[in-house]
């Protein structure tokens, strides 16, 4: 008997997304009304998230130095800064569709209940307590905040106990959204916000 023949037999062919560039996989990004969504149904009981770039980032656990740190500037800012301020901690920011930070502490103008409906857009300073995510706080963080036009960020620097502070947002043609003012305070120094230039806060009294 001869073999039958599948003539017609064709290979079945797998639709994928057309490829990116050099291979890579292409990623999904989420959008700030996807990401609230996903929080409702408590995709992220437990866990401390951020959506930065249209990505969900999940942040480290607070070890005690970080959360002493925390305390130490709220406490110190809500005397520096006074009525008409409100020093937030770990609360979000809204920068758009894709962005929705929630940094260590944010000194934001106004009153608690403007922002019943809407979460703040700005804050006269922005502060993230680092010691192992400091690449990422000078690069990505540093890049989205001056995107958004935070005059005055600073980065709490555990490892080295210092303060590096970030001024004067720009766009820069080749580099992206970047700070051309950059200064390393040390320990036995002092700072003024630029909202506040009349007030000094010592280094130390912010370290843990």
């Amino acid at each position: 008997m001869q073999p039958v023949l599948e003539r017609n037999y064709v290979r079945p062919v797998i639709v994928t997304e057309p490829p990116v560039p050099n291979g890579a996989p292409k990623t999904f990004k989420w959008n700030v009304n996807e990401y609230h969504q996903m929080a409702d149904l408590g995709f992220f009981d437990g866990k401390r998230v951020e959506l930065i770039k249209g990505e969900i980032i999940v942040i480290s656990p607070m070890n005690p130095p970080h959360a002493t740190a925390v305390r130490l500037f709220i406490e110190i800012l809500r005397n520096v800064f006074g009525k008409g301020f409100i020093v937030d901690s770990q609360l979000p920011m809204s920068f758009g569709k894709t962005d929705e930070p929630e940094p260590d502490v944010a000194v934001v103008e106004g009153k608690v209940r403007d922002f019943s409906q809407a979460h703040p857009k700005t804050a006269a300073l922005i502060i993230e307590v680092s010691k192992t995510t400091l690449k990422f706080d000078r690069t990505t963080k540093t890049a989205l905040y001056a995107e958004n036009k935070i005059e005055d960020y600073w980065i709490l620097n555990l490892k080295d106990r210092n303060l590096e502070v970030y001024r004067r947002p720009i766009k820069d043609k080749k580099l992206g959204f970047i700070y051309t003012e950059i200064l390393v305070v040390t320990e036995s120094e002092t700072i003024s916000p630029l909202a506040r230039p009349d007030k000094k806060i010592k280094i130390a009294d912010i370290l843990p």
